[in-house]
């Protein structure tokens, strides 16, 4: 691969961004209105760019205090293992210790998709299991 020169923009994603990097890593179809809102209560986010095209996006969801989720870091796949989400994940941890309140913890959860677990690892997160688990539900129809 030659030499990439990436932007990191610190903006969410349009929704149509939103929609084309959810779906080129294969994360499914998305909802239009779902995204919008989703979007719109974001306590940060990043584009990344090359050469004026979107290839990368991360964001941050929570209080913006003690609790922060990282959330749809997504590179295409044709720049995956670039360094690019490594940009992306330190411009994420960068803000939340800018913001976290300065005399407490921050908790910082994500889930990884299945075989990113060693990426999500160089950046101290770790299975907590047995002791702990994470666990979600999810309310549709």
């Amino acid at each position: 691969m030659t030499h990439q020169t990436f932007e990191i923009i610190e903006r969410s994603p349009t929704v149509a961004e939103h929609k084309f990097l959810w779906e080129s890593v294969g994360w499914g179809h998305v909802n239009i209105e779902m995204t919008e809102q989703s979007l719109a209560n974001s306590v940060y986010a990043v584009v990344a760019l090359c050469d004026g095209d979107i290839v990368g996006m991360g964001r941050i969801v929570g209080d913006g205090a003690m609790y922060f989720y990282i959330q749809d870091v997504a590179v295409r796949p044709e720049y995956q293992g670039s360094g690019l989400g490594k940009m992306i994940m330190d411009q994420l941890l960068a803000f939340i210790k800018r913001r976290r309140h300065k005399n407490g913890i921050a908790f910082i959860g994500l889930f990884a998709a299945s075989g990113k677990e060693r990426f999500y690892e160089q950046y101290g997160f770790k299975d907590h299991s047995p002791e702990m688990t994470g666990m979600f539900t999810v309310l549709d129809n």
